[in-house]
């Protein structure tokens, strides 16, 4: 099994790496439009029915710089880690996943959202980046919980969290507003110590 690599950098825009041999996730940069623009394009059908109503100005340069400094500034506060997932082959964009909706206190939680451009979707590369992710989650960010909630019949995100040990815990009735419409979820849950359990039955 490779042995993730965790490094933190001292200046922006790119405070956070967190990679192995294969795929790097980071947070988006500026520079990053033009690859982010054409993978969002193109996968455009592919991802509208699992995501919320794209707005009118969704794919502008303009409102893609504007989520990044929203992304650097919610990662500064603690807010959330937004990032790319990156594959090595080439230095190219194919996804993303972020860790957000960061609650200390008595929580300790998160909740982790993704999406992967369509030719790259079902080859293993979201997984790989959920597993770089959760280590991360529970060692650097030292959170207890992390949450996931998906389509029931978003049966490829199901067996994504599965493989990764989540537990599934209930039914959300029209919990989020996806595609213009209110839609049940499932929640699933990863815990702390079932990630150590779940790694050593795995080894």
């Amino acid at each position: 099994m490779t042995r993730s690599v965790f490094r933190f950098l001292s200046r922006q825009p790119d405070p956070i790496e967190i990679g192995n041999a294969t795929h790097v996730l980071r947070l988006p940069k500026s520079t990053d439009y033009r690859q982010w623009y054409q993978l969002r394009s193109e996968s455009r059908a592919f991802l509208e029915p699992w995501e919320p109503t794209w707005r009118a100005d969704e794919m502008t340069e303009s409102a893609f710089r504007t989520r990044v400094i929203r992304n650097e500034q919610e990662f500064s506060s603690g807010q959330a880690v937004p990032l790319f997932i990156i594959s090595r082959d080439g230095d190219q964009l194919i996804g993303g996943l972020t860790i957000g909706y960061i609650r200390r206190g008595a929580a300790q939680c998160c909740m982790i959202g993704y999406w992967m451009g369509e030719r790259y979707a079902g080859k293993g590369h979201m997984a790989q980046a959920v597993k770089l992710a959760i280590p991360y989650i529970f060692s650097s960010l030292q959170l207890h919980r992390i949450e996931a909630a998906c389509i029931p019949e978003n049966h490829r995100s199901i067996r994504l969290l599965e493989k990764a040990g989540f537990q599934r815990e209930g039914y959300l009735r029209e919990y989020l507003k996806i595609n213009g419409q209110w839609r049940d979820h499932l929640m699933f849950s990863l815990l702390s110590q079932d990630s150590m359990q779940h790694k050593n039955s795995s080894d």
